[in-house]
């Protein structure tokens, strides 16, 4: 049910390879051929993700495939080729099945919640592994055509951790990494995953796997060496059947010099405008996160409850706006937590408002990321509050839209990807409403040279280890082959 029929495939293969060249301009570098579950090249509102692998793209020629977000009563492996903001994307749309098995289903109530330590919340169900294989076979069967010798295939996240083995089965020996985007839960807890052995397994068909943060990378590591027969090729290296892979420990960037200018765009500064007229002198605490139990929204909420209960004297000079688009709306966890930071707000709101201020701003919409950039930059504080998160790039977003004269105070999860490279963020335990509540203390009394002295070092970081820097360290790895060492160390569990 995977792939399609031969005859089809023969008769498309010769017109698909024109398409493709015909909708790129490249030199005669190897191209990037980037795969993931969404393609957003272009837009105003385009995620983390989507923005670093356009500017990728747009920097070292190629294409970006994936799902179209489009849904077609029978599969036929049409593929749409366009380009948007000199970024050549194909896009295949997906049967209805599909969606509600391999992106609903396994993506999204399965892997998610596992790999976010969420194990009360993860679903398994056979017709979700099924349609989660299904949906990768037809990805590899309708990319295939487009897949030229020379090119350097870049597999992106928990959507497509099996993609790589089916590109391998239909002949693809390219060079082919994986990225993922989301923590590597320990051990113990992807254990609870029927057939998890199998899924890792998958992995090894890769050249290179990347991850955030060591942590991760030690994770996965960890799973290799107690639950499968593999061997340990000295530091970060796995030899399995005769294959070498390469693990690598790569953060994730934003464009930085880009964002700092956007900051000081128009649109950016008539949105700072607007929001400093509103708060009336008041200082603002901005959080901006997609609608997802991993955000750590409610225990956000609770700790500056907490904040204002404990600070009584200061409270009525502060406001929390917190952007919180909706997401993944049609599966149930989501939900549940729509309806309950709705709950949330209105109570605390209910218990401390005046009639001239109102404590939190709950906005359920997305903005384009100059307007975004101009609320960054008129907050005192960013508060980026994960539960857990694989990166975080608005913390990274927060720091680059800065005023250097006049930073804010970026308070941040030590649970977020994004910590282990901010450690003059003041960093918190999410969980604890007494930590959040003091942080918030701490970064409205801060003096105007510890704000300089904490944002110059870690905006320092954020330049340098860019979304350029994390493409070239990534494909420099994926590019280098191994050559196996004469002493191969074996590790059992």
């Amino acid at each position: 049910m995977g792939q399609l029929p031969a005859d089809v495939l023969a008769g498309r293969h010769h017109q698909l390879r024109r398409a493709a060249k015909s909708s790129l301009d490249v030199g005669k570098m190897s191209r990037l051929v980037v795969i993931s579950n969404r393609v957003s090249a272009g837009g105003g509102a385009q995620g983390g993700l989507a923005v670093a692998l356009s500017a990728a793209l747009r920097a070292n020629g190629g294409i970006w495939f994936g799902w179209s977000g489009e849904v077609t009563e029978q599969f036929t492996g049409h593929i749409n080729f366009q380009r948007t903001d000199g970024v050549a994307t194909a896009t295949v749309d997906l049967e209805e099945q599909d969606v509600e098995e391999y992106y609903n289903g396994y993506a999204n109530r399965t892997l998610w919640p596992l790999f976010h330590y969420r194990i009360d919340l993860a679903e398994y169900e056979r017709s979700f592994a099924g349609g989660y294989e299904r949906a990768n076979q037809r990805f590899a069967e309708t990319v295939l055509p487009l897949i030229e010798s020379e090119d350097v295939v870049w597999v992106q996240d928990y959507h497509m951790i099996p993609l790589g083995r089916e590109l391998r089965k239909r002949g693809i020996a390219n060079r082919i990494g994986f990225f993922l985007h989301i923590p590597w839960p320990p051990r113990r807890l992807l254990a609870t995953l029927p057939e998890a052995a199998a899924l890792v397994e998958t992995l090894f068909d890769y050249d290179v796997i990347g991850f955030h943060t060591q942590e991760w990378l030690d994770s996965f590591l960890d799973f290799v060496k107690a639950e499968l027969d593999a061997e340990i090729v000295g530091e970060n290296l796995i030899r399995w059947q005769g294959r070498t892979i390469r693990l690598l420990a790569c953060p994730i960037g934003i464009d930085a010099r880009a964002f700092e200018d956007m900051a000081r765009s128009q649109k950016a500064r008539r949105a700072y405008e607007k929001v400093r007229s509103s708060l009336v002198g008041r200082s603002l605490i901005v959080g901006v996160d997609r609608l997802d139990y991993s955000k750590g929204l409610e225990e956000r909420f609770l700790g500056y409850e907490r904040f204002l209960e404990e600070n009584p004297e200061v409270r009525k000079s502060v406001v929390l706006m917190q952007i919180a688009p909706p997401s993944r709306g049609a599966v149930e966890s989501y939900q549940r937590i729509r309806s309950s930071l709705e709950g949330l707000a209105g109570r605390i709101n209910g218990a401390h408002a005046g009639l001239d201020w109102v404590p939190i701003r709950y906005v359920n919409q997305g903005y384009p990321r100059d307007v975004l950039a101009g609320v960054y930059r008129a907050a005192r504080i960013g508060l980026v509050t994960p539960l857990r998160d694989g990166m975080n790039l608005v913390a990274k977003e927060y720091v680059a839209a800065q005023d250097p004269e006049d930073p804010g105070v970026l308070i941040l999860s030590r649970f977020a990807g994004a910590a282990s490279q901010m450690p003059q963020a003041l960093l918190v335990n999410p969980y604890s409403a007494e930590e959040m509540s003091d942080a918030i203390r701490r970064a409205l009394a801060m003096s105007i040279h510890e704000r300089k002295e904490r944002w110059k070092a870690t905006v320092q970081d954020v330049v340098e280890r860019d979304v350029m820097w994390w493409l070239e360290t990534f494909r420099d790895a994926l590019e280098q082959k191994e050559s196996a060492p004469e002493e191969i160390i074996t590790i059992k569990a």
